[in-house]
């Protein structure tokens, strides 16, 4: 079982910066793939990046461009660059894991075994 811890929310204008952090318990962080969600009141949780353990990332049409995911095994953290913040990005952000293969990814948030307690995110413009 491992443990998510999320980090680097907060208050920001449109246009600024965020990067949000999620570090895993335990020893075994690289067998996971890794994913980044968001929800807002009243939604479904919906995917915004995710991370294979060989690297592979994928980003949905409203993060490509501004959005970086990336991972660094030796600290157990998944990242989340966030660079030209919109009005429409404010929700709280989870990250999430899954055991799968060096190729595999989550592809939505069902299928995520393990989650964090989520960071809010507040853009005003």
């Amino acid at each position: 079982q491992v443990q998510l811890v999320e980090s680097g929310g907060g208050s920001v204008q449109a246009g600024d910066s965020l990067r949000l952090s999620c570090t895993a318990s335990g020893r075994t962080f690289s067998r996971y793939a890794m994913g980044w969600f968001r929800q807002v009141p009243g939604k479904e949780r919906e995917i915004v990046a995710t991370i294979s353990r060989s690297g592979i990332t994928y980003y949905t049409d409203s993060a490509k461009g501004r959005f970086t995911i990336s991972r660094d095994n030796a600290k157990n953290t998944v990242y989340l660059q966030m660079n030209s913040l919109k009005p429409e990005d404010p929700a709280v952000y989870f990250c999430a894991a899954k055991i799968l293969s060096a190729y595999g990814a989550i592809s939505y948030f069902g299928e995520a075994d393990y989650w964090g307690q989520g960071t809010q995110v507040t853009v005003s413009s």
